[in-house]
């Protein structure tokens, strides 16, 4: 597996963390008690960089979705073409928000996110219930497909790809 050197110090600072909190909790006598408080989300770290990377500037994490991820998308090609209201798997991404057939989703604390992609923390509501996932979107083709990758106790397993509607 390969891993960019942009990516190195913060999956290393990510693991640090861990083995930090792991061996912090095993010396504690009593059981963790669950917060509300959401925990802290570590600043990019800039690194020295050589060849082609030194050109560009410390990776900035987007304030909204970016635009190639916006618009239409569909499961199936009838989710981008149904005009009886029943496409399913029509998915419309704008600046904040994903909205899907019965439910829509606000966008809360992006994680990570570039040109073409974006993880970040989302509120969903639908169906009179609320439920919180990590959603990462990337367009690995220049937008012409979206991935969605969902995580969390609610997520559903593997990840859906989307086509953009025309």
């Amino acid at each position: 597996m390969k891993i960019g050197n942009a990516l190195l110090p913060k999956l290393v600072l990510a693991l640090a963390a861990s083995a930090l909190a792991l061996g912090l909790a095993a010396c504690s006598k009593e059981p963790a008690k669950p917060t509300d408080t959401p925990t802290a989300v570590a600043a990019p770290v800039e690194t020295a960089t050589t060849g082609d990377e030194a050109q560009g500037s410390a990776e900035t994490i987007p304030t909204a979705i970016p635009a190639q991820l916006q618009g239409r998308w569909g499961l199936v090609d009838a989710d981008c073409t149904s005009t009886m209201g029943d496409a399913k798997g029509l998915l419309t991404i704008d600046a904040d928000t994903l909205k899907f057939y019965e439910s829509v989703a606000k966008l809360g604390t992006i994680k990570s996110g570039s040109a073409s992609a974006l993880d970040g923390a989302f509120a969903f509501s639908g169906e009179g219930q609320s439920w919180n996932l990590d959603v990462a979107l990337s367009s690995p083709d220049g937008g012409k497909t979206l991935i969605r990758k969902d995580t969390g106790p609610d997520a559903m397993p593997g990840t859906l790809t989307y086509t953009k509607c025309s």
